[in-house]
């Protein structure tokens, strides 16, 4: 049997998009046993994928946090001293960033696949690779992802994208009745929709649907709780790891939300999704808003309106 080791590592966006990558990988290579390296806070949601043998945690954010302690070396250590306990027959890297996965894969045990210098963003990083190849850069992170690992397995990506998540299996013992999600939380400030907008979108949502408020960090909490405050039918759940928050997602009749990751894993999941830019280009379906500005609260309200009818 052939072992592979992924990396990816982060952010949750692109660990979403490179499941497409693993999915294909399985059934090309129905023989292999995948493994991934992922940043710990994702590591529940690789997990929930059929192709994923081994999950295999790393707490780069948390080094990077404190690099001078002891107990971080220690826990570096102790991280390369698992990964390199196996050999791999391949180690693909479709991160391509010198510092956040190319050292892994120079640390672990097999033939390193990479991008070569032309294909990537990070060309120091190229250097770590054994074998270096092109992928065109003017396409998604999706088809980046397939194509390095097709070259990487030998063979052609075809067909549609396939995340290898099954909605219906996760949304089993979600909450009873329909409900929306609203993803109002983002990293970048100027990926963000006003919290007045969301305030009057959570008011005219919640006049027929049920709506659930999730958050990340205390400040978003904060914010999910304003929100939701707009409807008696909106409620702030507690803060959930990523399996969880998969699961609250498949079980959605629909999802609202800005550029983030968690809209990705919507997306991937195949939820009704209406997606809203403010800062960055639109790549999906049935999404609102560009560079010239974000949209109006009555624009997304018509938009989730019609998801709901199609979903």
């Amino acid at each position: 049997m052939a072992d592979v080791l992924f990396i990816k590592t982060s952010s949750l966006g692109d660990v979403v998009h490179h499941m497409p990558a693993l999915t294909e990988a399985r059934a090309r290579r129905p023989e292999a046993r995948f493994a991934w390296v992922v940043e710990e806070a994702f590591a529940p949601l690789v997990a929930l994928h059929p192709a994923a043998s081994e999950v295999i945690p790393v707490a780069a954010r948390a080094w990077r946090r404190s690099p001078w302690q002891a107990a971080t070396w220690r826990e570096v250590r102790r991280f390369l001293h698992g990964l390199r306990g196996r050999s791999y027959d391949a180690v693909i890297d479709t991160q391509g960033l010198f510092f956040k996965s190319a050292l892994i894969a120079r640390a672990a045990k097999g033939r390193r696949h990479g991008y070569d210098r032309r294909s990537i963003k990070d060309r120091f990083a190229s250097l770590l690779y054994t074998v270096r190849h092109p992928v065109e850069w003017d396409q998604h992170a999706i088809a980046r992802n397939r194509a390095l690992t097709g070259l990487a397995l030998g063979y052609t990506p075809e067909g549609p994208p396939d995340f290898g998540l099954d909605r219906a299996a996760l949304a089993q013992n979600t909450a009873a009745g329909p409900y929306g999600v609203l993803l109002h939380a983002t990293a970048r400030a100027d990926k963000q929709w006003p919290e007045e907008n969301w305030r009057m979108l959570a008011a005219a949502l919640g006049a027929r649907s049920d709506l659930v408020v999730p958050f990340g960090t205390e400040e978003e909490r904060e914010r999910a709780v304003r929100i939701a405050g707009a409807t008696p039918r909106a409620r702030v759940p507690d803060r959930a790891p990523l399996d969880q928050v998969a699961h609250l997602l498949a079980g959605a009749a629909f999802v609202v939300g800005v550029d983030t990751g968690l809209v990705h894993l919507a997306a991937a999941l195949g939820v009704p999704l209406v997606m809203i830019f403010a800062a960055s280009e639109p790549r999906l379906t049935e999404v609102l808003g560009n560079n010239g500005g974000p949209p109006s609260v009555g624009e997304v309200a018509e938009a989730a309106e019609r998801v709901q009818g199609s979903g």
